[in-house]
């Protein structure tokens, strides 16, 4: 049996494609108002804001962010792909493109203070459920 090898051009177009080829680096940076807040993504500590993060794929993402003094935050935000990451442009901006592509995002929140409630409110609001009962 005679093996076959594969042609010199093949083989050297892709060697260039994996070794020239393009990348994709996907940020998000993070913000609060007030800044210093924690921040948590899908269950994931991720510093305190503002913080950027690198991230690998594009949906919705669960956020959670904790400042003392302030509502905790829980929300959910989507990143939506640009053109250049759907089929069939993804292989050409991550693969055959020389560049370097760098696709940013940015979120802001702005928290609530946290509204503490005096010992009479609380009282008449209990006062008040237990004659509704």
């Amino acid at each position: 049996m005679r093996k076959q090898n594969l042609p010199v051009p093949m083989v050297i177009s892709l060697i260039a494609a994996v070794i020239l080829g393009g990348c994709v680096e996907r940020k998000l940076t993070i913000n609060t108002e007030p800044q210093g807040a924690l921040v948590m993504l899908n269950d994931e500590e991720i510093g305190e804001s503002p913080v950027t993060v690198n991230f690998s794929w594009y949906g919705d993402y669960w956020v959670r962010i904790r400042k003392e003094g302030y509502e905790t935050l829980d929300t959910h935000r989507e990143l939506i792909g640009p053109w250049y990451d759907d089929f069939p442009f993804d292989f050409l901006s991550q693969i055959v493109y020389p560049g370097r592509i760098v696709d940013s995002y940015e979120w802001t929140f702005e928290l609530a203070p946290k509204e503490e409630i005096s010992r009479e409110a609380l009282i008449q609001a209990a006062e008040k459920l237990k004659k509704q009962l």
